[in-house]
C-alpha cells in the first residue's frame, strides 16, 4: 500500500498510515478528562493529532521519536487540519522507509552541491580557496554539510536546508557587492557559506530533526568557530587578520547580543551578512508559514507565534482584482469603520502602550 502523505490529507479523510512523532504532550481537558496532543511528521509536512480515550495506557507503548500506525479521521479545527485518533500503534523502524519521513530541500542536492564546487573554485584570494577546499576535501564533513538543516523550526527545516541557506546568501551578496565599493567579496562568499557550519554538529538529522547534547552547551557559533580555526591551522600561511576578519564574521552574524550573538558586526563584511542572513531567514520562515494553511480557505494565515502577527496570503500576483475586496477582520486588527463622532463629544487619542505596539520588541528579530 502507498504511503499516506501529510501534505494529501482532506477535511473528512479516513487516515491509516505511519507517521513519526515529533511531540508528545499528556494534557487535561477542561472536565477533568486526560488527552494527549501528539505532532506528527513526514517528508510532507507536520499535522496534530488527538488522543481522547485510554491516553494512560496508550502513554506507555511509544514516545516521541517512534514511528506509530495511526488509524483515525481528519478534521480542520480553527484552520488548521488535525488527526482524531482512534488506534495507535507503535511500528519498528526496519517496516519502515526512512525517507518517507523527513523533509528534503526543493533544490536538487547534487546541484548545490557543484554549485559550492563552483563557488570555491571562483574564488580570487588563495588563502580562502584553500580554507574552503580542505573543507570539500573533507568527505565526512561534506556529507553532513550538504545533509544538514539550517535549523530546528524557523527556516530551512529539512535536509539540505544548511547547504540551500548558504547558497542563497553567496548569490544575495553577489547581487550586493557591485552596488558599493571597497567590500571584500571573497571574505564575505566565504563568511556566507561558514557562517552556520556548525549546525553540522549542532543538530540531529538521522530521524527528527532537534539539537545534539553538544548543540545545547556550546551552540553552532562557538562550534563553527572552533571548526574554522581547526582547518585555518592546516592552509599554510594563513594571513592571521583574515583570519580574525572571517572569525568575527561567524562570532557576529546573528547581530544582537539578545539574539545570541556573542559579537556584534563591526566591519562591513560582517554588518552585511549579517542582513542577508537574517532576511533569507525569515523570508524562508514566512513562506514555510503560508505553505502550512492549504486546509484553510482563509486569505490570512494563522497567528505567527515568534512573529506575533497574521500574514495576508495573496501578494496580487494569482488573481484580477474587480473591484473592492471585502475587507475581513483577523483578532488582531481593528478593520471597522469608526463612526462619526456626535457634536460636543471629545475625542480622544488612542493611549500609546505594548498592547498598540505588539511588534515593537520584534523589529530586526534574528531567526536562527
Amino acid at each position: 500500500m502507498s504511503k499516506q502523505f501529510i501534505s494529501l490529507i482532506k477535511d473528512r479523510d479516513t487516515v491509516n498510515a505511519v507517521f513519526l512523532v515529533k511531540d508528545k504532550i499528556l494534557a487535561m481537558a477542561k472536565n477533568g478528562k486526560p488527552y494527549m496532543n501528539l505532532r506528527l511528521m513526514d517528508k510532507s509536512g507536520e499535522i496534530e493529532a488527538k488522543v481522547w480515550d485510554n491516553t494512560e495506557l496508550l502513554d506507555k507503548q511509544f514516545d516521541k521519536d517512534d514511528f506509530v500506525n495511526v488509524r483515525g479521521k481528519a478534521s480542520v479545527y480553527m484552520n488548521k487540519m488535525q488527526v482524531v485518533i482512534a488506534e495507535i500503534t507503535k511500528v519498528p523502524e526496519e517496516q519502515v522507509t526512512l525517507a518517507d519521513f523527513l523533509p528534503e530541500s526543493p533544490r536538487d542536492s547534487a546541484e548545490m552541491r557543484q554549485e559550492l564546487i563552483d563557488t570555491v573554485a571562483a574564488l580570487q584570494n588563495p588563502h580562502l580557496r584553500g580554507l574552503m577546499e580542505s573543507f570539500l576535501a573533507d568527505e565526512p564533513f561534506m556529507n553532513l554539510y550538504c545533509q544538514a538543516p539550517a535549523a530546528k523550526g524557523m527556516h530551512h527545516v529539512y535536509l539540505g536546508g544548511l547547504l540551500e541557506h548558504s547558497l542563497s546568501l553567496v548569490k544575495l551578496t553577489k547581487t550586493i557587492v557591485p552596488l558599493y565599493g571597497g567590500i571584500n567579496e571573497d571574505l564575505l562568499v566565504v563568511g556566507a557559506l561558514l557562517h552556520d557550519v556548525g549546525k553540522i554538529y549542532e543538530m540531529s538529522f538521522a530521524r527528527a530533526i532537534d539539537y545534539t547534547d553538544a548543540g545545547k552547551l556550546l551552540g553552532h557559533i562557538t562550534i563553527g568557530v572552533e571548526l574554522v580555526g581547526e582547518k585555518i591551522n592546516l592552509v599554510e600561511g594563513f594571513p592571521r587578520e583574515l583570519s580574525l576578519l572571517l572569525k568575527h564574521m561567524l562570532l557576529s552574524h546573528h547581530g544582537q547580543y539578545e539574539y545570541g550573538s556573542p559579537k556584534r558586526p563591526k566591519t562591513i563584511e560582517a554588518t552585511i551578512l549579517n542582513y542577508l542572513d537574517d532576511m533569507d531567514s525569515k523570508i524562508n520562515g514566512i513562506r514555510a508559514h503560508i505553505a502550512k494553511e492549504t486546509a484553510s480557505s482563509s486569505r490570512w494565515t494563522a497567528h505567527h507565534r515568534l512573529y506575533d502577527r497574521y500574514f495576508f496570503k495573496s501578494n496580487g500576483m494569482d488573481e484580477e482584482s474587480d473591484g473592492e475586496q471585502e475587507v475581513v477582520c483577523v483578532q488582531d486588527e481593528t478593520c471597522q469603520t469608526a463612526p462619526e463622532p456626535a457634536e460636543n463629544v471629545v475625542v480622544r487619542e488612542a493611549r500609546q502602550s505594548f498592547n498598540n505596539q505588539p511588534l515593537k520588541a520584534l523589529e530586526n528579530l534574528k531567526l536562527f
